[in-house]
This record gives structure tokens, sequence and C-alpha cells, in this order.
């Protein structure tokens, strides 16, 4: 796949669906997480001798999950943090490659960051 480069403007102009889906992902993970000391054990058992309603319904979980990031890829998004919700926008800056850097809950794209600097190498635009 062709890599996409966004705009200030293009990338806020997708994030109200990119932040509606980094909100569901974000519960997603959460009910996960909730169902894990119900699930482990389960699922360990379940290598050798079927399965269970719990681990079903993980699996629910991990697909709408999976199908979510795939739905973010392929919009040109980059997931780098479930936990803050931060997703990058391969982006040009000056002739070279950056990622302008969104948290779940800012307002808009507010910050750019080459792309080995990561989070702490934010700043603002």
């Amino acid at each position: 796949m062709a890599q996409k480069f966004f705009t200030v403007e293009e990338a806020n102009a997708i994030l109200p669906r990119v932040r509606v889906m980094v909100e569901e992902m974000m519960l997603l993970r959460a009910e996960a997480m909730a169902m894990r000391p119900d699930v482990w054990p389960i699922l360990e058992k379940a290598v050798n001798n079927g399965g269970s309603s719990k681990a079903g319904e993980l699996f629910v979980i991990f697909s709408r999950f999976q199908k979510l990031f795939k739905e973010l890829h392929a919009m040109g998004c980059e997931l780098k943090g479930l936990e803050n919700g931060l997703i990058d926008f391969l982006s040009m800056r000056d002739g070279q490659k950056v990622y302008l850097c969104w948290r779940y809950n800012e307002p808009e794209i507010a910050y750019w960051h080459h792309l080995d600097a990561g989070f702490a190498g934010r700043q603002p635009l």
C-alpha cells in the first residue's frame, strides 16, 4: 500500500471519524482487560478441550477491534498508543517526512514530531 501523506487540513477533516473509532477501541480494550481474570484460565484450558461463552465474548471484542484497526490503517492513520489514544498521520514538513500527532480528546491536530521522536518529541504546529 502506498504511503498516504496528510496535510493538517486533511487530517483534521477525518478526525471526527478517527475520534469515534479510537474511543470505541479504547472501550473494547477496557472491556477485554476487565474480562482477563475470568477468561485467561479458560483460554489456557481451551487449547486442549474446547471453548466457553466467555472466550466467545472475547473473540467478538477482538474481532471488532481488529476491524477498527484495519479501517484506521486503510485511512492512512497509525495507532501509536491505545491507552492514551495516540494517532499519527504521516505528513511532510520542510521537505522531511514527519508525523502529525493527535491524542484522544484533543480538539484538533495541533502537534507534529519527527518520525523517530515519538510523543515526547511533539512540537506545536
